[in-house]
């Protein structure tokens, strides 16, 4: 527990040299846990000023800040925001930087001259990059988007998987993940692979009570783009419409523009400067509304966006969560309303089985790796066994998750130990099935968001693990005054259950005459509470 005379220290630095009057309970929290030597994961909603957690820690602690974010813009927007507070000095490190910068700035940050370095995980394909640091010997090392790492959540990035080894070739200092969006397993799978010391975990603040919550529901797909092009066009502005498809996002927006609205489009499949052409006119306030793919998002950060429609269903709650959490960072009134029809599921699902691999595969990866006498790049692994990089990646997280081989920080990939490759290779498909099932579950869970019967918030908050007393007032459910009364509630929410056959389990919310268990393995269940009771189904755990 922090002392009042630390507690006075990190307010005094507050206030003084970043000019806030006061702090969010999450950042004073999160700090202190820094201080006191605690590995921190902090998570809490876009806008909630996660970042002065390790700006201010950085001031109180001796040594060298790196700070892993995983896009260009977005380090530098973090740079920028140092620099204007004159908090210390700040440069971010990218393959565009010539060898001479990229040297000096690694110069100035063992001689003091710099507090805070930038890097995206892949600049660790560089050997370079870790020797340096190994020099430097940095007292905190931060870790941005944090959900990134985790094969749970819904933006998982390969390249994360490698900073749990890059912490212990630092010699561990002190680490600080940070994440806008991260439910009850997530959480565990970031604390688990970044090898976190003593974690203090900060949970905070998932309501937006400013954002107004609904969804409409259609049988008919023409009708519920009609509805949606009306909505959008009475709607304040400026605005995003998600939508699942490329083409979709474009066919959208020509609707729009045909409605006299200064719409433009956003995807992956634009070349990259019509991409950024298109996010700067709507960050300039050049377009009324972006129609995108979830390609668009991360490091998007517009005060003034008015609403967050979805053409189609998100894949899970924490992926709608974010994408909503766009509107209304300036604290204004803003709108989130789901345009939704029950086929879109299908898509989603066909969107979650894509990707898989099978036994053969592999047994393949597994079996080039074992047979290098050295570790074996990604380039090299993706030659020798003629699969494409992403089930190659795909493979090697599933060979990871059982211990298998090892990712260097480096990216270079090494077995650990023999392999019996048969039932490696067993195993890595078990977690791949496991995976798969937890993806449904999440899927079926924002199925539940869109259906749900009373209030939405809670709905959506509990999910995240935080309860909530309805009514909230700002959401289509309870402004029809649609509430269910709470049944029995035979367990405490976020408390531990085993099932006879699923295994252990978290209560994470209650509806009517169900509850809606997070197994550890089978995902998410919901099951009906008199059911549960009369065969006496769950018990405690301690």
């Amino acid at each position: 527990m922090a002392s009042k005379k630390d507690v006075q220290r990190v307010r005094r630095v507050a206030k003084e040299r970043f000019g806030y009057e006061t702090l969010r309970g999450g950042q004073e929290t999160a700090i202190q846990a820094l201080l006191n030597g605690h590995d921190t994961l902090a998570v809490m909603p876009t806008g909630s000023g996660k970042s002065a957690i390790y700006q201010i820690a950085a001031l109180l602690t001796p040594g060298a800040t790196v700070v892993i974010s995983p896009l260009i813009a977005l380090q530098q927007d973090q740079v920028d925001a140092i620099e204007a507070q004159d908090v210390g000095g700040a440069i971010q490190v990218n393959s565009t930087m010539k060898a001479s910068d990229r040297t000096e700035a690694f110069e100035d940050l063992e001689k003091g001259d710099l507090e805070f370095m930038f890097l995206a995980p892949e600049q660790f394909n560089n050997p370079e990059t870790l020797e340096k640091l190994q020099a430097v010997k940095p007292s905190l090392f931060v870790v941005d988007e944090a959900h990134c790492i985790s094969e749970w959540g819904h933006d998982f990035r390969p390249d994360y998987l490698r900073l749990g080894t890059l912490v212990e070739a630092l010699d561990h200092p002190l680490v600080l993940a940070l994440t806008a969006t991260a439910a009850p397993p997530v959480r565990a799978e970031i604390v688990e692979r970044l090898e976190m010391r003593d974690p203090h975990i900060v949970v905070q603040g998932f309501d937006r009570p400013n954002i107004w919550l609904g969804a409409l529901r259609f049988e008919d797909k023409s009708e519920k783009q009609q509805a949606l092009i009306k909505a959008v066009v009475k709607a304040e502005k400026p605005g995003i419409v998600y939508a699942a498809t490329r083409k979709q996002a474009e066919e959208v927006a020509e609707l729009l523009q045909a409605q006299n609205i200064n719409a433009i489009f956003y995807h992956a499949g634009m070349k990259a400067k019509d991409r950024e052409a298109a996010q700067i006119a709507f960050m300039g306030d050049e377009a009324e509304v972006i129609v995108a793919t979830t390609a668009f998002g991360m490091g998007v950060d517009k005060p003034n966006v008015r609403f967050v429609f979805h053409h189609s269903i998100s894949d899970s709650v924490d992926a709608y969560y974010q994408e909503i959490g766009r509107a209304g960072r300036d604290g204004e009134s803003a709108k989130a309303i789901l345009f939704y029809h029950p086929d879109d599921l299908n898509l989603r699902r066909f969107f979650a089985s894509s990707g898989q691999i099978d036994l053969e595969q592999v047994e393949q990866v597994a079996t080039v790796v074992q047979a290098q006498k050295e570790p074996i790049d990604l380039k090299t692994l993706k030659t020798q066994t003629n699969l494409s990089k992403s089930k190659v990646q795909t493979a090697l997280g599933h060979l990871e998750a059982v211990d298998a081989i090892a990712i260097l920080p480096s990216g270079e990939v090494t077995a650990t130990e023999p392999l019996n490759l048969d039932q490696v290779a067993a195993e890595a498909i078990e977690v791949q099935e496991r995976h798969q099932q937890y993806e449904r579950s999440r899927l079926e869970m924002m199925r539940g968001y869109a259906e749900v019967q009373d209030c939405r918030r809670k709905y959506m908050l509990n999910y995240f693990g935080e309860e909530f007393d309805a009514p909230c007032g700002k959401c289509d459910r309870c402004e029809a005054g649609i509430t269910i009364e709470d049944a029995k509630q035979p367990f405490p929410l976020n408390s531990r259950v085993k099932h006879q056959s699923l295994g252990e389990g978290m209560v994470m919310r209650y509806e009517g005459d169900k509850m809606v268990i997070l197994f550890d393995d089978a995902g998410y269940k919901t099951l009906g509470v008199d059911l549960v009771l009369e065969q006496g189904l769950l018990r405690s755990v301690e």
